[in-house]
């Protein structure tokens, strides 16, 4: 319990660009052969004594990612240079086989690491897209680097990267030289995933955390060696190599998150979610994230996926605002693409009530040019119910 731990700074002044990468690659080779010390990322100006002590830092970790909660308490998540392996195994053989990869997410957060980390299990150099704000034209010159190359390409983007890729031919062009593009950080709207596969993009769509050493299940399949179960209450729980350590000086934590079920080490995620006949996943969503109305539980996810496959529709947040009737109002947050008009609140109503249940209709819509982010493209729920909160459409 007393491996060395470096920590390496992720300089990002704008919060959404990788960063320089060649000192992290370095420090992440030797975590991950065990040569060096482990490796943790930050973007933070100092070194806090708590972020240097390895005393309570198991031998095996390879990789510290800071991460927070639901309730959006920090923590810290142990990665084992073996559950990286695995991951980055796992994602080889689901994908086609190793290959390079474009850098266009930060490094304070798993999927960036990932990038970097399989680079390094592969052998292979990767390309960064310059640290800043996010621009079609820096995302099209990396890849242009990647192209003069030999072997598979891949990226990993959020949904909002690929939304402003799509925007541009220049965008759509970079993306079509990729045999992979893993779309994960959030939930993506169909329609934006339909309209890149119709382009001629080969987008896989992936669900995990920083516990499960990023996305363990692309396109709602589990990865070689990973498992999904459902508890009675439809959260996910998840196995296989690829899990976490655990927390960090968080025992409290590995006992309520990390737990045995038939002799297994199992993850119970904060999602609730449903399997098909083939065992496909569907996250529905968080289960904090519930909205109660009229005494009716409703999954954000599945509303918003019924309106993401409306004409118009780029991105949408469902929440639920308070309401002295209902207790909560289903409330419909869009983003829609250039020129499109104004949904009609009573259609949208009807389409959702005749696949989801009148429950799920959207008693308010708002339309606004950007959700509101919080972390690689995570929609930050809590802006978007209070941004629409002041802006409200009541229905008829």
């Amino acid at each position: 319990m007393s491996r060395p731990v470096r920590v390496v700074r992720s300089p990002e002044p704008h919060g959404d660009g990788p960063p320089t990468t060649d000192a992290l690659l370095v420090a992440l080779a030797a975590a991950l052969d065990g040569s060096g010390p482990a490796v943790l990322v930050t973007s933070a100006p100092g070194t806090s004594d708590a972020e240097a002590d390895a005393s309570d830092l198991p031998d095996d970790v390879a990789l510290v990612v800071p991460t927070s909660g639901s309730t959006g308490d920090a923590r810290q998540v142990l990665l084992s240079a073996t559950a990286l392996r695995a991951s980055a195994a796992a994602t080889e053989a689901r994908l086609g086989g190793p290959g390079r990869w474009l850098l266009a997410l930060p490094t304070t957060h798993v999927a960036g690491l990932q990038v970097l980390i399989r680079s390094v299990l592969a052998g292979t150099v990767p390309v960064a897209v310059p640290a800043g704000p996010f621009r079609t034209e820096a995302f099209a010159a990396a890849s242009t680097q990647l192209a003069g190359g030999t072997g598979r390409r891949y990226a990993s983007l959020v949904p909002t990267q690929l939304h402003r890729l799509l925007g541009s031919p220049e965008g759509i062009d970079a993306l079509r030289g990729f045999d992979a593009i893993l779309l994960g950080g959030a939930a993506a709207a169909p329609s934006l995933v339909a309209d890149a596969r119709s382009a001629g993009i080969a987008v896989v769509t992936t669900y995990g955390m920083s516990e499960t050493c990023g996305g363990c299940v692309y396109d709602g399949v589990p990865l070689d060696g990973v498992r999904v179960d459902l508890e009675p209450d439809g959260r996910v729980l998840l196995t296989g190599p690829v899990l976490a350590t655990g927390y960090r000086g968080r025992p409290d934590l590995d006992a309520q998150v990390f737990v045995r079920r038939g002799g297994e080490r199992w993850l119970r995620t904060t999602d609730v979610g449903a399997l098909d006949a083939t065992g496909a996943l569907t996250v529905l969503g968080r289960l904090d994230d519930m909205i109660i109305t009229g005494g009716a539980k409703v999954a954000p996810a599945a509303v918003e996926g019924v309106l993401g496959e409306l004409d118009g529709v780029v991105e949408a947040c469902v929440v639920g605002l308070p309401d002295e009737e209902w207790g909560h109002a289903v409330t419909a947050v869009l983003v829609l693409r250039p020129g499109a008009p104004m949904p009609d609140l009573a259609a949208v109503r009807a389409t959702v009530e005749s696949r989801l249940g009148r429950a799920a209709a959207p008693r308010h819509l708002v339309v606004v040019d950007a959700l509101p982010l919080r972390g690689p493209g995570k929609v930050d729920r809590r802006a978007v119910a209070d941004q629409a909160g002041r802006s409200v459409r009541p229905a008829p």
